[in-house]
């Protein structure tokens, strides 16, 4: 078999992904080829749009399902074994990771953003680090501490049809439960229209009840459909634990709270409906389009 030959398909299966495996990395769940980084750039001329070619990299390494932690980009033979690693570092980035592999097939390049000392080494095939030494490298890196482990790795909500968060997701889902792991206690996240503002906020907190950091939630928006479409469309899954505020009442037999501004405040003092709870009753408060009436600083919500 003559390598220079062989396309990059080729390098990525009889090479890349034996190495990989050799390592220890579970083809199930730590390894996913083609990883969808940014949608294709629309370019319009007169009354035609075109899409761009979508930027996928060859292969991302995951420690578990939506948790990435590293990049590998792979070229044909012909290439120098480093070939790839500018595009690797660009993939990376959008990613957060700090770990990239170029590879031709006769080894790997290894970008490493933990080691400043040794940014850059070239390492055998057979060398691949498993996926507890770069777990175990990324966690120093983050300087995680053992108390936010198991917050910072509590699953993702997984339907099974294998819908995936795309990469600007991940990042905000994954830097919010790390910002509350550490005990930061407000944030704020800012997505455009039609980035999946809901469905984000429901991965979120879904880690963060499942793991029984935050037990009782409140979710407030300003608008009746948007309570009404969170419930049944993204939020769907809290079933039985979720309801929606009504009546002006709060009901702490449910943990999941989902509720219309109005619906916790009125004129009268006696209609304002969170004073029937502690100020500390709900661990967590989720405000959808809080650019709205609840930013201004005189508003009755604020």
């Amino acid at each position: 078999m003559d390598k220079k030959q062989l396309t990059e398909t080729d390098i990525i299966s009889k090479f890349v992904l034996p190495a990989i495996d050799q390592a220890g990395w579970n083809s199930m769940t730590q390894i996913r080829q083609e990883v969808k980084l940014r949608d294709g750039k629309v370019i319009v001329r007169g009354q035609i749009g075109v899409r761009k070619t979508v930027k996928s990299a060859d292969i991302v390494l995951y420690h578990k399902p939506n948790m990435p932690l590293a990049v590998i980009e792979a070229k044909a033979n012909k290439h120098e074994v480093g070939k790839g690693i500018q595009q690797g570092l660009d993939y990376a980035r959008l990613l957060d990771v700090p770990f990239i592999f170029a590879t031709n097939g006769d080894g790997f390049v290894f970008h490493d953003k933990t080691n400043p000392s040794a940014l850059e080494t070239e390492i055998r095939l057979e060398d691949f680090p498993t996926p507890t030494q770069l777990w175990e490298k990324f966690c120093i890196w983050k300087s995680y501490t053992s108390a936010q482990l198991p917050i910072i790795t509590q699953d993702y909500y997984d339907d099974g049809s294998g819908k995936a968060p795309r990469y600007y997701q991940l990042q905000a889902i994954n830097k919010t439960i790390e910002a509350v792991s550490s005990g930061q206690n407000r944030a704020l996240l800012v997505m455009a229209t039609g980035t999946g503002k809901t469905y984000t906020a429901f991965q979120i907190i879904w880690r963060l009840w499942k793991a029984r950091q935050k037990k009782r939630i409140l979710f407030l928006a300003d608008r009746n459909i948007l309570v009404d479409q969170t419930r049944l469309n993204d939020f769907q899954p809290f079933g039985q634990a979720m309801t929606k505020i009504t009546g002006r009442t709060v009901d702490p037999a449910y943990e999941i709270h989902l509720a219309l501004y109005q619906a916790l405040t009125g004129p009268e003092e006696h209609q304002k409906a969170y004073k029937q709870v502690d100020r500390d009753f709900f661990d967590l408060i989720v405000i959808d389009e809080c650019h709205r009436g609840s930013a201004a600083e005189d508003s009755a919500w604020r």
